[in-house]
C-alpha cells in the first residue's frame, strides 16, 4: 500500500505458476496469498503443487520468480500516489510492518524514495517468528514505537493483514488504492473486520486531519 509492487508480483507469480500447472484466478490468488510472508507463501504453493500435480514445487521456481519480479520492479516500481505527502506531513509515530523480507522491503522503499519517511521504524517478516495473519509483527512495531496497541491504527490492503491487526488489538482500516485492488477485494477487507476502507492516501489524509 506504500509501494505499488503487488500488481507486479501477482502478474509474475500467476504467469509462472501457470507454466508449472498451477492455475489460479487472480481474485482467488490475491485473497488467499496477499499479506503472507514469503516462507508461508511458498510453503502453501508447495502444498498445492503436491496436491494438484503429484510433485513438489520445482527447486528453481522461487529464484525464477525473484528474477522476473526484479526485472519488472526495475522499470515499473512506483510509490502509491499520495503516500509521500501523507508520510511527510503525518506528525505522529509511524512504522512500516510488512510481510516482505527485510532485503526486499529496503529495496522497494529506497527505490521509491520512501525510506527516509519511516526509518528507523521499518519492520519485516524477518523480525518475528510468526508473520501475518499472526499479530506478532504489528505488536513488534507498536513496542518499538512505544505506543499501546489499542492506540494504533493499522492501514492494510490484505485480508491476512486485517486479521493480524485485529488480533493485535488495534484499529484497522482497509486500503484500496493500490493498482492491484478491485471492488471485490475492498469488500473482502470489510468482511475480514476492517472498520472502513479508504480509496486513496488523499482520502486517508482528509479523514485524519
Amino acid at each position: 500500500m506504500l509501494v505499488d509492487s503487488e500488481i507486479i508480483a501477482v502478474e509474475v507469480e500467476i504467469a509462472l505458476l501457470s507454466g508449472i500447472g498451477l492455475v489460479y484466478a487472480a481474485a482467488e490468488f490475491k485473497t488467499r496469498f496477499m499479506g503472507m510472508s514469503d516462507k508461508a507463501f511458498y510453503a502453501a504453493l508447495d502444498e498445492d503443487c503436491r496436491a494438484r500435480t503429484g510433485g513438489a514445487l520445482p527447486s528453481d521456481f522461487r529464484p525464477r520468480v525473484d528474477a522476473h519480479k526484479h526485472d519488472a520492479n526495475e522499470t515499473r516500481l512506483a510509490s502509491v500516489p499520495g503516500v509521500e505527502a501523507v508520510a511527510a506531513a503525518l506528525g505522529r509515530p509511524k512504522a512500516v510492518a510488512s510481510s516482505s523480507t527485510a532485503e526486499m522491503l529496503e529495496y522497494k522503499l529506497r527505490k521509491t524514495g520512501l525510506w527516509q519517511h519511516f526509518a528507523p521504524h521499518i519492520y519485516s517478516a524477518d523480525h518475528v517468528t510468526h508473520a501475518k495473519p499472526a499479530p506478532d509483527l504489528f505488536l513488534h512495531a507498536a513496542a518499538a514505537l512505544e505506543v499501546a496497541p489499542a492506540d494504533c491504527l493499522v492501514i492494510e490492503d490484505s485480508v491476512n493483514g486485517v486479521r493480524a491487526g485485529l488480533a493485535a488489538g488495534m484499529r484497522v482500516w482497509g486500503f484500496a488504492g493500490g493498482g492491484h485492488m478491485t471492488p471485490a477485494l475492498g469488500a473482502n477487507l470489510l468482511a475480514a473486520g476492517a472498520e472502513r476502507v479508504v480509496a486513496s492516501w488523499a482520502e486517508f489524509q482528509g479523514l485524519i486531519e
